[in-house]
Order: C-alpha cells, then structure tokens, then sequence
C-alpha cells in the first residue's frame, strides 16, 4: 500500500554457537530488504550457514551517524530493515542507538526479535540471586570515569553484571575486590562456544584460577549478598582497601606496598 511505511526489525543473533538463533529471526532476516549490520564480514558467516541471501550494509559506531538518515529515508519508503550486531542484541554494549530513536521519531515501527544474550546466559548460570540485576555494561578505561563506575557498581545493592576485555580482566577483577571486597562472582568466557568456562568462588579465587585471557568475559557479582566472608570488608572504607590489597598481594606473591603502587598508577594511567 503506498505510504506504508517499513519496520525495523532489531534482530538477536548468536553470542557464539551459530544454532542459537530463533526461527522468527531467521524468517526476518530472509524477508527483510536490507541488513543493517555491525561487521557485514561476520554476519555474512551466519547468513552463508542459513542460506539467507539478503543484501547487507555496515553500520557501526562510527558511521552510525552518516548512515542512519539513508536507512530512515528506506523505511519511509515502505522497505524493512533488520538490525543486527556482532553478537547478541543491537544496542547492549553495541550500536545501533541512534538509528532506533531516530526511527522512533519518524514514526517508523520498532520491532524488537529477542534471542542469545551473554547478560542472561550468565546469569542464568550463575547461582546467584537473579529476581533483580543490573547491567553496567564495559568499564571505562579512563581513570576518573572509571573510579565513577566502581562506586555506582558497589552502590547497587542487588546483582550486578558486566562486560569485559581479555587485557583488562585481571585488573578489573582487581579493582572490584578493593571496591567491594572478597565477593562471590561467576566469571563467563567464550559463553555458548566449544571453550565455554564459568568460574565460580570469591574474587580472589578466581583470580588464581583466571581462564586464559581470550574472548570476552561476562562477569556476575551479588553486590547485595554478604557472606562471613565478607566481614570486615565495608564497601569503599579503608579497612576494605586494605584488606583487599592484602589478600590480593598474597596471592600475586608481593608486598602490599608493592601492589597499593601497581593499582595507583593503573588509576592515574587510566589504562
């Protein structure tokens, strides 16, 4: 019907294991008249193992900008487009943002095809309190945003879960022991693929038996739990800093002088 106007589908796609993937999604993607996606390299793997021949064009963060009127003009022309990322669902810790609002002020139909998400594989698996949680996304690298993010983490008071990079998960775990002390968490790698590790015990545990830092990692983390374990460890006071430096120069097998330092010029490196 002239004056129709397109929807725009945002499509879940595998976090890893390329079976995780709904029917509807795949019915999408065939119907669709474009894909809008993060990495067209990689989302053509998917769409080889499906035999989807849909046309595709890259949007990412930073053509994001550029590329969004081109795809509202389509959809104001009655043509459907599908939104995907790298893995996962579009917009949770990827782009994809903007072009959504943007449609939602055209007037365009928005229409969500949910399915894998590391956020909820995680959680799922976790053993941890799940009626609540919070999403926090990736750390920031900077020094001030990121001592920010720690303290809001801590505030959180349910369970928290976030993202990270293999170069920065030691540190990361590092710092969030000084913030909030000796937790409980579940560490996730390379969720859903033939690798998959989830590690489990206080963080300083699992510091010990860190996976080999490759592939993103999903951490979990019950803010809101406190155990015997954690006595003594009142979050952002000193005697927390301390005892977690401590334990943390224990297990590295250095002085906590020695590591108080380490972590300082992390902070000020905001690296």
């Amino acid at each position: 019907m002239p004056g129709t106007l397109g929807t725009l589908f945002v499509v879940a796609t595998p976090i890893g294991n390329l079976e995780d993937i709904t029917v509807r999604a795949l019915r999408v993607l065939r119907d669709v008249s474009l894909i809008a996606a993060e990495d067209t390299r990689r989302t053509a793997h998917l769409l080889a193992r499906h035999g989807i021949a849909t046309p595709m064009t890259s949007l990412h963060e930073h053509n994001e900008g550029k590329k969004s009127g081109s795809l509202i003009a389509r959809l104001a022309q009655g043509e459907s487009v599908a939104l995907v990322s790298d893995a996962g669902t579009p917009t949770v810790s990827d782009p994809g943002s903007l072009l959504i609002r943007e449609s939602i002020a055209a007037g365009i139909r928005v229409e969500p095809i949910p399915g894998a998400s590391a956020v909820l594989a995680a959680l799922a698996a976790s053993g941890l309190q799940s009626e609540t949680f919070a999403f926090f996304g990736f750390p920031p690298t900077r020094a001030k945003a990121r001592r920010l993010w720690f303290e809001r983490l801590a505030r959180a008071e349910t369970t928290a879960i976030f993202f990270e990079a293999p170069h920065r998960i030691q540190s990361t775990l590092c710092q969030l022991m000084e913030s909030i002390g000796d937790r409980q968490i579940v560490v996730g790698r390379e969720l859903t693929k033939v690798h998959e590790q989830l590690v489990r015990g206080h963080i300083s545990e699992v510091l010990k038996a860190l996976p080999v830092a490759k592939g993103e990692f999903t951490v979990v983390v019950d803010i809101g739990q406190s155990t015997e374990s954690d006595e003594g460890f009142v979050i952002g006071s000193i005697e927390s800093r301390r005892q977690a430096i401590a334990s943390l120069a224990k297990i590295i097998g250095v002085s906590p002088n020695q590591l108080y330092e380490a972590v300082e010029q992390f902070r000020k490196s905001g690296s």
